[in-house]
């Protein structure tokens, strides 16, 4: 099996990008990122590609006279590699609605939420104040709807009585790390099938909330089985 294409779209540290590219060096993802863009030159996550010998391009969307002309751009950049696999890790920006359509079935997105909860900002305040008992990531396709395509993978942490906002970031960010590039891995090994009933996972069909990736307290490891599963 060929190596998938990958260009990743990226605002800051990158740090989503950081653990997809350590899964690809690990072998764990049959794919090969060709290129890193972002809305901003002093993004981290550049530095991150340009170490690991991926090429990169900043595309500053401040140049640009509308969200439709910016996104154009990026468009004509990204098909230059000819992807099978679009990622954005934290790219921070709102997609219009035919850059996604361009780009349905093949583009992923992660989320600080258990979706369908808290779609947008400040999720992890959110959580909070609603008194969640769990809270976690959510790895789904990307649509017109915003945070709301196919989900693909949920990873899951406990909300503690002592948490803040701070220390319960800290813990989804983690599990991001993990659920990411197992996402990345199924679609790069031909595991994954969009469909208008759901996702298939080896031709089985995935619930409404993806595949659930439980939190152990003592190792956190609750991704290692699943990995292979």
């Amino acid at each position: 099996m060929s190596l998938k294409r990958i260009v990743v779209l990226i605002s800051g540290s990158g740090s989503n990008l950081q653990a997809i590219m350590d899964a690809i060096q690990s072998g764990q993802i049959n794919g090969q990122i060709e290129l890193v863009i972002s809305n901003k030159a002093d993004a981290y996550g550049l530095i991150r590609a340009k170490n690991a010998g991926i090429a990169t391009c900043v595309i500053d969307h401040k140049a640009f006279d509308s969200r439709e002309s910016f996104d154009l751009a990026v468009q004509q950049r990204i098909d230059t590699i000819e992807p099978d696999l679009v990622i954005l890790a934290g790219f921070m920006r709102i997609l219009s609605a035919g850059f996604v359509r361009h780009y349905s079935g093949r583009m992923l997105n992660i989320h600080p939420s258990l979706l369908p909860k808290y779609k947008g900002l400040h999720t992890h305040q959110r959580a909070l104040a609603a008194a969640d008992k769990e809270h976690g990531c959510t790895v789904h396709f990307v649509t017109e709807e915003l945070d709301g395509g196919p989900l693909l993978v949920q990873a899951v942490v406990p909300v503690k009585t002592d948490d803040t906002e701070a220390t319960l970031q800290a813990r989804v960010h983690e599990r991001e790390h993990i659920a990411y590039p197992l996402a990345v891995e199924w679609i790069c090994a031909d595991r994954i099938r969009v469909c208008e009933d759901g996702i298939y996972r080896d031709n089985e069909l995935l619930p409404t909330s993806g595949f659930r990736l439980a939190y152990n307290e003592k190792t956190d490891s609750g991704a290692s089985d699943a990995t292979h599963s």
